[in-house]
């Protein structure tokens, strides 16, 4: 059973961003204090990205792990308590629009990497996998 009543849960759902989240801002900071500069949600590319570096062709989404269902072992990608017949369909649209959305991508030519909101607890494992995959091409062009 629902702890709100419709009211007060029309509202809280309001309040769910999409974008300017906090994950993704600590994200756009922490990537920004390392030194890259990128662009914002490109609405040119399916599932607009949130920083997309776009001379390197490289992509950064910073997923929420309930809203794109992150995988059974992580403890925020939990099933509501209510109306499963509701959100079920909905959270696995989710993860099935995300899998296309990068093989499209992918095809594309784009390298992807995605950030859950569960790693970001670890800022220097978050800082070395975001190096790591913004410099890997760098590196093999330097050589």
């Amino acid at each position: 059973m629902d702890t709100l009543n419709p009211q007060e849960r029309s509202e809280r759902m309001a309040r769910v961003r999409c974008k300017d989240t906090k994950p993704e801002m600590l994200v756009r900071r922490l990537v920004h204090s390392m030194g890259f500069r990128y662009r914002l949600h490109n609405r040119e590319l399916p599932g607009k990205p949130d920083l997309v570096f776009a001379r390197r062709h490289k992509i950064i989404f910073v997923h929420g792990c309930f809203w794109h269902r992150h995988g059974k072992d992580c403890a925020l990608t939990r099933w509501p308590k209510s109306k499963l017949d509701f959100w079920r369909p909905k959270l696995e649209e989710n993860r099935k629009r995300d899998r296309k959305n990068f093989r499209f991508l992918r095809a594309s030519g784009w390298d992807i990497l995605v950030l859950w909101e569960c790693e970001l607890k670890d800022r220097e494992s978050v800082t070395k996998k975001i190096s790591e995959f913004l410099l890997k091409c760098e590196d093999a062009e330097v050589s």
